[in-house]
């Protein structure tokens, strides 16, 4: 395993990550989950990504339980949450969401009893709070570090604009600001990764913990011929991956770079985390695999990245066509 450091902050974490959106959301049991983690851990994985709303704090209880059952040294391995969204779904009342200082507060109390842990390796803001003063989210954060709750805290999804504005307040009250972004990062979404976050890379550092490698499994081929069933995007209540995703025109291109991915003995999949972790922006790159064999597979990335030659990656744009475009004034 290579270990990255996240951002200017002296945490290492694992180029390659484990995490729960959808791996426990409903689709997984605890005996699937405790095997899935336990090749990640054995593989050098050391961080393991969550939040309050994935299955409605279901996800968090599963990994709580694995983690329990596992009985690793907890200072071998790194675990996050995030909150925004709550994890009453619609039953959701005010403060029960957003990042208002009683939501984050109590979201983390509530993260760290599902996952049985002490404190939170990582904590994030898993979306900007346009009603909360930017102000008093960097004070809550820091507070929380203070308190021995959480120990490094980020944003996901934010604009550079957003994580400035947070540096800006935090380093104008002596506080701690974010060290971590978790964006969206595949082959058909480079924008914020490639162009919109690279000031805030030179000038404040920042880690990130991609999600999405594989765009929700489109980049392993398998929709190439239509979607197979008990698929993610056949999933009732994942009709917007479906619809964003699943164009043609994206399918016509995995199914090109399926010829890349052959030339170098590898699978689609692997080739398509390859490319992400490729970005030395990319701190770490969280897998979602279902089953162990995906998993094992994806896994195999370490081995191709460094294979991915210039060349190779000229060639990848010229398939993909998705690189974002300098502005030429």
């Amino acid at each position: 395993m290579e270990y990255r450091r996240l951002g200017k902050s002296g945490l290492q974490l694992s180029v390659l990550s484990f995490g729960s959106w959808v791996t426990f959301h409903g689709q997984v049991d605890d005996s699937l989950s405790d095997r899935l983690m336990g090749i990640a851990y054995d593989n050098g994985v050391n961080f393991f990504d969550n939040a309050e709303i994935y299955a409605l704090g279901e996800s968090e209880k599963m990994m709580g339980r694995v983690l329990k059952k596992k009985n690793w040294d907890r200072t071998s391995y790194t675990v996050s949450s995030k909150a925004y969204f709550g994890w009453r779904g619609t039953d959701n009342k005010p403060n029960q969401t957003g990042l208002s200082r009683k939501h984050l507060v109590e979201a983390c109390h509530e993260a760290l009893q599902r996952l049985q842990v002490d404190y939170l390796d990582l904590y994030f803001c898993h979306r900007p709070d346009r009603h909360t003063p930017v102000e008093e989210v960097v004070w809550t954060m820091n507070i929380l570090i203070q308190q021995g709750k959480i120990l490094y805290w980020g944003t996901s999804e934010w604009t550079a604009a957003e994580i400035m504005e947070a540096h800006m307040v935090a380093r104008q009250y002596n506080l701690i600001g974010p060290v971590m972004e978790q964006p969206e990062y595949n082959l058909f979404r480079r924008e914020k990764m490639e162009m919109e976050y690279l000031p805030v890379f030179r000038t404040v550092g920042l880690g990130t913990t991609i999600f999405s490698p594989l765009a929700s499994g489109l980049l392993t081929g398998k929709y190439n011929k239509g979607i197979p069933e008990g698929s993610r995007l056949g999933l009732e209540g994942y009709e917007w991956l479906k619809n964003r995703n699943l164009l043609e025109g994206n399918v016509q291109k995995v199914i090109k770079l399926q010829e890349v991915a052959d030339r170098l003995n590898t699978s689609l999949a692997t080739l398509s985390v390859a490319w992400c972790i490729k970005n030395p922006n990319v701190t770490t790159a969280i897998l979602g695999a279902t089953k162990e064999a995906q998993l094992t597979e994806n896994l195999k990335a370490l081995e191709v990245y460094t294979s991915l030659t210039d060349d190779i990656m000229k060639e990848i744009d010229g398939i993909m066509q998705t690189a974002p475009r300098t502005p030429t004034h």
